[in-house]
């Protein structure tokens, strides 16, 4: 290990010599390379990490490159995939850092045999669908993972640990996660890098020993509203939860739990189905979707919204129709835009 390349870390006391040695053994996963999981992978890098899992399904966009500072231009006019143009900015930033790629949307299964060697899991996704099936691996396996989101000019960070902390599944209950996305409302470079930094800053305590110092609360803020909340969490456990209570049976690692897609046919449309209904209800996905660009038109059993030529209409069974397009990733990526 090249130690004046890590002197200025080692000489910050709570991780000193022996932290950097224990770093340098650990092996992070990170689910997905866009803004939060490529800037977190920067950091831990140049921190000396020892493995590095990043896993990806998508390519690098000119949209990307002004808030995803790992990537270049040629990266989008190439369309690199993000999993293998991130390896390979890592390698040339420090060499010595094992960095595996994963050009993927990985299965429950699949997640699970990457998943085998990690220290830790950190959420670098943009959905909630990959984020549960991050947060019953975590509960299954014993392995701690970060929580991290952000749009328009704010963000919000959790480290979840099992046995100790709330799940993503008790949160989401309580009210404290939503589903707000860059896509639809836009995005703040500097909302990224901080919601990184806060995730990176809870790994390296993580990895080097340093738990008393993690933080205990639910963090969320907005910097352009200059606000900043931390919110205690110790008491929002559910000892029902199927992900981390008395009784688990880590639901969503079965593929009954998936996104189901198929298009329709003779019509330009997909329908996705979601196995437990909508994330919200229609009332409050009608306050969420209002305040966005668009059209919404409401009746008692159905929520359409209309936005840049495509039209999805929601249903409270847990079926959504995506008009406009008889693409099952675009279809996909227009849900996940909008509920997350």
């Amino acid at each position: 290990m090249d130690n004046d390349r890590y002197s200025r870390q080692i000489r910050f006391h709570p991780i000193g010599a022996e932290g950097q040695s224990a770093l340098a053994r650990k092996h992070v996963l990170i689910m997905g390379a866009g803004a939060l999981g490529s800037s977190a992978a920067e950091i831990l890098t140049r921190a000396g990490i020892g493995t590095l899992t990043v896993i990806d399904r998508d390519y690098v966009e000119p949209s990307n490159l002004q808030r995803q500072s790992l990537y270049r231009n040629a990266d989008a006019e190439a369309h690199m995939p993000k999993a293998i143009a991130a390896r390979q900015r890592l390698i040339e930033i420090n060499p010595d850092v094992d960095i595996r790629a994963y050009v993927a949307d990985p299965s429950a299964r699949e997640l699970e045999e990457l998943a085998a060697e990690a220290d830790l899991l950190l959420d670098g996704t943009d959905n909630f669908e990959t984020r549960f099936l991050l947060n019953d691996l975590s509960h299954k396996r014993g392995i701690p993972w970060i929580y991290g989101a952000c749009a328009g000019g704010a963000g919000a960070v959790f480290t979840i640990r099992p046995g100790i902390t709330p799940c993503l599944s008790c949160l989401l209950q309580s009210g404290l996660v939503n589903g707000e996305s860059c896509d639809i409302g836009g995005i703040l470079a500097p909302a990224v890098q901080t919601v990184a930094a806060h995730q990176a800053v809870e790994a390296l305590k993580l990895l080097t020993g340093n738990h008393s110092a993690l933080r205990t609360a639910f963090l969320s803020f907005d910097l352009w509203r200059n606000q900043h909340i931390e919110v205690d969490i110790s008491g929002m456990r559910h000892a029902a939860c199927p992900t981390c209570g008395e009784r688990p049976t880590y639901p969503h690692l079965s593929s009954g739990r998936r996104m189901k897609a198929a298009v329709l046919c003779g019509r330009d449309t997909v329908q996705l189905r979601l196995p437990h209904g909508l994330p919200l209800t229609l009332d409050q996905l009608e306050d969420t979707l209002t305040r966005l660009e668009g059209t919404v038109e409401r009746n008692p059993y159905l929520l359409a919204y209309s936005f840049q030529g495509k039209r999805l209409v929601f249903f409270p069974d847990g079926r959504v129709l995506v008009h406009g397009t008889s693409r099952i990733t675009e279809a996909k990526r227009l849900y996940h835009a909008l509920l997350g």
